[in-house]
């Protein structure tokens, strides 16, 4: 699988270095602001949940996903059901949110930020001019604040032929009446998106147009159908496969394909996580460490070796397993054989009071009311990595408190309905986490997010 993987990059590098321009204002990189969902920078924020609350909400997001997919839900109808190109990837909620300007004059569309999956789409309105577009339609409530994009409005926008080399990089590709490039794209939860492949001008940076980076031809989808669970403009896939943005962008520009982020903890309501490509997503912070990516059974996810598990510098459990680092997913979830021994010795050293969890959600609580966090008593985890790169979660990265005096773990084990280990943002909150698909690495420094935030 790798090989061939390693082919389609190859192929679909040389079609975006022949037909590529970029131009940009900064050194080698850009920066962006990496927006939770229930910040208040967001427009999904409830002002009325508590930061307690916040974390419950997001515990329940994260554990939902997986419960859809195992209860055999199934996908939403689709207009041409079996057409155009299917992916199916990891189950999963939203958890972050980007800004990107599409098109000649730039439309700036709010999307999903995800990076477990490639295909970079947005949602389309048929106009003039812009073939057999319809208009996009999607279950549940419409998106607050939702925005389409117009194609026949900017002068850059391109259609795609079925047969194309982009064409044929997506798997089954199919044509439509005019021979334009059809995909269809869908989730692990049933979610899915069904449109035409298009290229389109990008432009990103902090709103100031001297200090936008500008990217031409980048491929997207104009997505004419979504059902499921995009309550937004639409999504940008940040994986490590053929489509996602991280991979054009390192194909069109000297910045290379890296990108990066600093997640500010979920208390920092007011506060938005950082998003950074080229030079400036090198990690370089002091006790920085690095691991090697390894085979995955989907391409787009990033997947490093968990070799051992310690609590306060004591190895509890040395069992390699494969884990994915995912900004998409709360909660990390572990493989039993790690996570058994892991609560039992959290449980053996924490001395707090035990209470109940909220909905019965999450395994392991105590009872911290009146207590201050310097008394808590919460010892470190260590995760060793394949490469020999270790990582130390702090209490913020293993607990949280997710109603008023109640501190829970956030780590649980992987299911028939999750069945992949793993490793979610609370686990990455304050670590500046870097992703490099030329060097197949992700490298894990401590930080703190916040002075780096966009407040």
């Amino acid at each position: 699988m790798e090989a061939t993987m390693s082919r389609v990059l190859l192929l679909f590098a040389l079609l975006l270095a022949g037909q590529r321009g970029c131009t940009a204002s900064g050194a080698g990189g850009f920066s962006m602001e990496f927006i939770h969902r229930d910040s208040a920078r967001s427009p999904f924020h409830d002002p009325a949940l508590s930061s307690h609350g916040r974390m419950l909400a997001a515990a329940r997001r994260s554990l939902q996903a997986g419960a859809h997919y195992s209860r055999g839900a199934p996908p939403p109808a689709a207009p041409a059901p079996g057409d155009g190109a299917m992916t199916e990837v990891i189950s999963r909620s939203f958890e972050y949110l980007m800004a990107v300007n599409v098109g000649t004059p730039p439309r700036q569309m709010l999307a999903i930020a995800d990076t477990g999956s490639d295909l970079v789409w947005f949602n389309c309105r048929k106009g003039s001019g812009d073939g057999d577009l319809h208009t996009p339609s999607s279950d549940g409530p419409a998106p607050p604040l939702a925005a389409v994009f117009t194609p026949s409005s900017s002068s850059t926008y391109g259609l795609v032929s079925c047969q194309s080399n982009a064409c044929q990089a997506l798997s089954e590709a199919s044509c439509d009446a005019v021979s334009n490039c059809q995909y269809q794209y869908s989730y692990g939860d049933g979610s899915r998106t069904i449109g035409l492949l298009s290229t389109e001008t990008f432009s990103f940076g902090d709103g100031r147009a001297a200090r936008r980076v500008r990217v031409s031809n980048v491929y997207f989808g104009c997505s004419t159908y979504s059902a499921g669970t995009f309550h937004s403009d639409g999504l940008v896939g940040l994986g490590g496969g053929a489509f996602s943005l991280v991979t054009q962008l390192g194909a069109a520009t000297s910045f290379g394909s890296k990108f990066s982020y600093c997640l500010v903890p979920f208390y920092s309501a007011n506060s938005s996580s950082t998003l950074n490509f080229g030079a400036r997503a090198v990690v370089s912070e002091p006790g920085a460490a690095t691991t090697p990516l390894v085979r995955s059974d989907v391409d787009s996810y990033y997947t490093v070796a968990l070799e051992s598990v310690a609590v306060g510098g004591w190895t509890v459990a040395s069992n390699r397993s494969r884990i994915v680092v995912d900004s998409g997913t709360t909660l990390t979830f572990l493989d039993p054989a790690l996570l058994r021994p892991l609560v039992s010795e959290l449980e053996r050293r924490i001395t707090l009071p035990r209470a109940q969890s909220p909905e019965q959600l999450l395994e392991l609580c105590y009872d911290v009311g009146g207590k201050p966090q310097g008394e808590w008593g919460i010892p470190d985890v260590t995760l060793r990595f394949g490469g020999g790169g270790t990582v130390t979660l702090r209490a913020e990265n293993t607990f949280a408190v997710v109603q008023e005096g109640t501190l829970c773990l956030v780590v649980v084990p992987v299911s028939e309905g999750q069945p992949v280990s793993i490793l979610g943002n609370v686990a990455q909150q304050n670590f500046h986490v870097g992703y490099d698909l030329d060097a197949r690495s992700v490298t894990f420094a401590a930080a703190d997010c916040t002075r780096s935030s966009a407040s």
